[in-house]
């Protein structure tokens, strides 16, 4: 081939715009494809948090009544879930307290080698009348009258639009809800509980 043929061989080349689209379609069309599924899943997912936190606050405020079915009331958030996860599954813990400054609180203890923990022999009070020393004094289940619960829901579900990254190896995603109401003044309260014990 002359060098003149070349050369005009080369200039239509650079003119010719045949397959361009495809291209750059082949090579922008993954990276679209994988920023509107990643888009998808984050708004599903802000939609199942936003339904999940709406079941759980209504859950919480039935649950001070004296009479309330709290599996009822479990049952009822996982319908509400599933009607936008399906398949979820829904995971349900309450500890309740005899007031708010009591969440997370340990019972009270001598801590003599001031260690943060009950040891072997240091004396506590047992707050929660449960026969043992805890680092948090809420009892489990709903409470009694007047009591503080918190409320924590964890629900688990596969997402309709997994990415990698977002989702866990199973393929699944947990997102949690608390909640924290004072049942109503149906009775009245239970008091600490004063007995001693020793730490073993």
């Amino acid at each position: 081939m002359t060098g003149g043929r070349l050369h005009a061989l080369r200039a239509r080349l650079r003119r010719d715009q045949w397959g361009v689209t495809a291209l750059e379609f082949a090579v922008a069309g993954p990276v679209l494809i994988v920023l509107l599924m990643g888009i998808f899943d984050i708004g599903h997912m802000a939609y199942v948090s936003a339904v999940l936190h709406g079941a759980v606050e209504e859950s919480a405020r039935n649950g001070t009544l004296e009479a309330v079915d709290t599996a009822a009331q479990d049952q009822a958030i996982a319908s509400i879930v599933g009607n936008v996860a399906p398949g979820v599954t829904i995971a349900v813990t309450r500890s309740s307290y005899y007031d708010f400054s009591d969440i997370a609180r340990p019972e009270a203890w001598n801590d003599a080698n001031s260690n943060g923990t009950c040891d072997n022999g240091e004396t506590y009070t047992d707050e929660n009348k449960n026969g043992q020393w805890d680092a948090d004094i809420g009892k489990s289940g709903n409470g009694g009258a007047n009591d503080v619960v918190v409320y924590t829901v964890k629900a688990t579900y596969k997402p309709l639009f997994p990415i990698p990254g977002l989702t866990n190896r199973d393929n699944s995603r947990t997102l949690t809800a608390i909640a924290v109401r004072k049942n109503q003044p149906y009775a009245l309260q239970s008091s600490y509980g004063s007995a001693a014990g020793s730490c073993r």
